[in-house]
């Protein structure tokens, strides 16, 4: 008896007679040492040694294999999914004279499976004289695990029906099948079945039922099976900490795993670290993935490339992008995930010169690349200065025949409009068709939102409500968006009503998006009731409502909204800050104004920006505080920039301050020497303390810069349609009739007292 030999020869079916008759005959000589060298080969996982020695077998001898023999080879061709191989020794067996029992019939239904052949794999299981318990799990797994999960449980109960009962094999095979198909209910049948068999505690139907309820995104129903464990294994916990990262728990997913190295008899595999990390990733809890990054080198995967992709993932998204490179770097023979992870990481850091010469990097190695890919360098192109890349990511798109899928489609009509070329992204959409999907139609609209295309928003709207797509909630945040740009009553009223009837009246996002617009239509009294009706309001809601109080000039309403909103526990941001700020403003409380301006960042934790600071000048400037005004923007930390120095300036002509004034309309065009609103603000200063000189120096200035007042406008709906009208506009179509009700109006005004009001003899000195 030969046993545990080891390989002398690599064998193959051209070697030299001289070598046969040297190396290969003492192995060959008997049927019986045949068979133990082939099987020697297999118990030392030398498996395509096993299979050249068979071929030679086959092919240069007459004896016979043993049943045993027959069963590691085909184990072997199982383990490198070598299909080929398997027909053949699967054909050996059939030509031989031995009839093969049901343990052998098993290992073939077994090797199919694994090698994606399901059609022969389901042939030789009905081919097969008697079946056991084995025979049906053997099937019905390589069905499961092929994405057939229907087939695999119909064939499950069809073994019922035959009186065979599953083991725990079993139903951990079509457990698996049923996470595939997405049926919560059989899901649910299937594991009272699991409660009910002899086999419900053991650990593989239970971690199956963990990943089960997982996908289904049912985590308290897994959480109830793995806190049920008595003894779990390191699969329970890596399928529990899975789960609760996969569906967003991610502080949850950190605190298992804690606990989990706080047993000390598990030692984390690579999926279990792949899952920490991307939790650490999406919390952007970079200090804590470090600490999990020291321990992952410790036991010994920090080159491995399941773990190193996430741990990629993990340092680009946290904008540690140099430490990505090296991880990367360090993985042995990245995969395409791994690619997909570096590129997406770069990319997500606008780097888009990077993101391509990595992709030109992986095309050399010739990975092909996949969505993921082409996706990733598309969201790299986030500006006009990143259209060409986009372009020519664009063109190996349409090479690679990535354009009929739907999602690249969407990704690239987003790359169009951030690159500001919106006619290009109306392209791919109409080219999608009836293909389009909710994310394309929301794509194509918010595209038109950013480049304040409001008319193109609502005629979308109406094809998607032909469509097969209707409106969700970032579909009609975007059209409430458009209706608030134009401030189109109407068109609101009318998006209003459908919200009710469709039920996303209940959605915060679609509500905070009402009350803006109704705020911007100037119907404040509509956005009080929308805002008291919400059962919830969160701090979007309660900001909105006291800007729009302010705005309105209502700053006691907006200081009692403000104290309320407090009194129930609700954190400002920002732009609540801004709303109070502009409050106090309104209402003169200087002082209040300015604690609060200065307890933003102690009390709230909210660092003062420009448009903070803007409403503190308005604040002391409204109240008279001229020069307080302008040291206060002297000593800023921030750089004031033209918005803080024009609120100064404009409160310069209100007060008729010329000094001041004239330092704040210096600094302006320091910044912007074009600012045609500095120099008519300057101007009108000068015209109202009578300093016609440098009245008329300043006209020839702008005269000479080709500088000229935009002038203002304002729009008004009337039965549905829109109209707008410029300050001393002599163009409109209907302007003598519209100049003659405006006098009439004045007059009328002039009569009841309505306004006070100073004719003074002259704008200007007679020349």
């Amino acid at each position: 008896m030969i046993r545990n030999l080891k390989p002398q020869l690599r064998f193959s079916s051209s070697c030299s007679q001289a070598n046969v008759e040297l190396n290969v005959v003492p192995f060959f000589r008997t049927e019986q040492s045949s068979n133990d060298y082939i099987s020697s080969l297999y118990k030392q996982k030398q498996y395509n040694e096993a299979l050249e020695a068979f071929d030679f077998l086959r092919k240069n001898t007459n004896h016979s294999m043993s049943l045993s023999c027959y069963a590691y080879l085909i184990s072997a061709c199982s383990s490198l999914r070598s299909l080929d191989n398997g027909r053949k020794v699967h054909g050996h067996i059939l030509a031989s004279k031995f009839q093969p029992d049901i343990i052998l019939y098993n290992h073939i239904l077994n090797m199919y499976g694994k090698c994606r052949s399901l059609k022969d794999a389901r042939k030789v299981f009905d081919d097969m004289p008697e079946r056991n318990v084995v025979s049906w799990t053997s099937v019905i797994a390589g069905y499961s695990q092929n994405g057939k999960g229907h087939d695999a449980i119909e064939l499950y109960y069809q073994m019922l029906k035959s009186g065979i009962m599953p083991d725990q094999f079993t139903f951990g095979s079509v457990v698996k099948a049923c996470s595939g198909g997405g049926n919560v209910g059989l899901g649910r049948q299937l594991h009272a079945q699991v409660v009910k068999s002899e086999v419900g505690s053991h650990l593989i139907a239970q971690n199956a039922l963990i990943a089960m309820y997982s996908k289904f995104d049912q985590i308290d129903d897994a959480w109830n099976v793995f806190s049920r464990i008595a003894t779990r294994d390191l699969i329970s916990w890596g399928s529990i900490i899975a789960g609760f990262s996969q569906l967003g728990y991610d502080r949850e997913a950190l605190c298992h795993f804690k606990e989990m190295l706080c047993h000390g008899d598990y030692q984390p595999n690579e999926y279990i670290f792949g899952s920490v990390f991307s939790a650490c990733s999406s919390l952007l809890h970079l200090e804590y993935g470090r600490q999990i990054h020291g321990i992952c080198i410790k036991f010994g995967l920090g080159r491995n490339i399941f773990a190193g992709c996430s741990l990629c993932d993990m340092y680009a998204r946290c904008g540690f992008l140099d430490f990505a490179r090296i991880i990367f770097n360090q993985i042995e023979r990245p995969d395409l995930a791994s690619w997909n992870a570096i590129i997406a990481g770069v990319a997500n850091n606008s780097n888009v010169n990077e993101a391509l010469s990595l992709f030109a990097r992986m095309r050399h190695l010739r990975l092909i690349p996949d969505g993921l890919t082409v996706r990733s360098l598309l969201c790299a192109c986030t500006s006009p200065l990143a259209l060409s890349q986009g372009m020519q990511v664009h063109s190996y798109i349409i090479k690679m025949g990535f354009d009929s899928s739907v999602s690249e489609c969407n990704t690239l009509l987003a790359m169009y409009a951030k690159c500001s070329t919106l006619s290009s992204a109306f392209l791919v959409f109409e080219e999608l068709g009836k293909n389009a999907d909710s994310v394309s139609w929301n794509s194509i609209l918010t595209a038109c939102m950013q480049h304040n295309q409001a008319g193109e928003i609502f005629r979308l709207l109406k094809l998607m409500l032909v469509s097969q797509n209707k409106p969700d909630h970032i579909t009609l945040i975007n059209v409430i968006g458009a209706c608030a740009e134009i401030a189109s009553m109407e068109m609101g009223n009318q998006v209003h009503c459908y919200i009710m009837k469709t039920g996303h009246v209940l959605d915060v996002y679609v509500m905070n998006g009402l009350i803006d617009m109704y705020i911007k239509c100037g119907s404040l009294e509509i956005a009080r009731e929308l805002f008291d009706f919400m059962e919830d309001p969160n701090v979007v809601s309660w900001s909105s409502l006291i800007v729009g109080y302010a705005q309105f000039g209502c700053g006691v309403e907006s200081l009692e909204l403000f104290r309320r909103m407090k009194s129930q526990g609700v954190r400002p941001n920002e732009v609540t800050l801004l709303g109070v700020l502009s409050a106090c403003s309104h209402v003169g409380l200087v002082e209040e104004g300015l604690q609060l301006y200065r307890n933003m960042e102690t009390e709230y934790g909210i660092i003062p920006t420009r448009e903070h600071c803007s409403c503190v000048v308005d604040l002391l400037a409204r109240a008279g505080h001229i020069h307080e005004a302008e040291a206060f923007i002297n000593q800023m930390a921030l750089d004031p920039g033209v918005v803080v120095w024009k609120t100064l300036l404009a409160a310069c002509k209100t007060h008729g301050n010329v000094d001041v004034g004239e330092r704040a309309a210096e600094n302006i065009l320091k910044i912007d020497p074009t600012s045609s609103a500095a120099h008519v603000l300057l101007c009108n200063i000068y015209a109202s303390s009578k300093r016609w000189e440098d009245v008329a120096r300043l006209r020839s200035s702008m005269k000479e810069m080709g500088l000229r007042k935009i002038p203002g406008q304002s729009r008004i709906e009337v039965k549905n349609r829109m109209n707008v009208f410029f300050a001393e506009d002599s163009n409109h179509p209907e302007r003598d009739r519209i100049y003659t009700i405006l006098e009439e109006l004045w007059l009328q005004m002039l009569d009841e007292d309505c306004i006070q009001f100073q004719i003074e003899a002259s704008t200007e000195p007679h020349t």
